[in-house]
């Protein structure tokens, strides 16, 4: 088993959203952001280690199984697409039981997980990709506040549909 890929030391409160925080507060929330992100790339990378499976970096700080992945041609912003990806932690253990998916939604015009909106200007139709992917382009800070607590990177296999 393979430890979790998560930092919970030098854990802060932030303020809800809208709240105001002072320069000092700013100051350390990004120091922690740069450290978690510098701590979360090298967990990343040495798992990436012990696996058989080849994973690259992309120019948006997450690692992806296919080669020359972002130098594709790129979808643009209006493009249709439908989708569906699955979330699992770096134990490979699968957080929701049923995939995410979305159907005929226009690139640029939707919420999603930053990494998931970038790999989906690069996917083809039918592909399955897997994504390495550091909390901050996940859901960050906050978790999404159902399984995935703050800061915790995750693998997502995606597939255009």
């Amino acid at each position: 088993m393979v430890a979790q890929i998560s930092c919970k030391q030098n854990s802060q409160a932030h303020p809800p959203v809208g709240g105001v925080l002072s320069q000092n507060d700013l100051s350390v929330s990004r120091e922690r952001m740069k450290n978690l992100n510098t701590l979360e790339r090298n967990q990343i990378q040495q798992w990436i280690g012990g696996q058989t499976e080849k994973f690259y970096p992309t120019k948006l700080n997450y690692w992806v199984n296919i080669e020359d992945y972002d130098k594709r041609e790129k979808r643009q912003d209006n493009s249709l697409i439908s989708y569906q990806y699955d979330l699992y932690d770096f134990d490979q253990i699968k957080i929701y039981e049923q995939p995410i998916e979305r159907k005929e939604v226009k690139l640029g015009h939707f919420d999603e997980l930053k990494a998931v909106e970038d790999a989906l200007r690069y996917i083809r139709d039918g592909e399955v990709v897997t994504l390495l992917v550091p909390s901050s382009l996940a859901y960050g800070t906050y978790g999404d506040e159902k399984k995935i607590d703050n800061d915790v990177p995750l693998i997502i296999k995606l597939k255009a549909l």
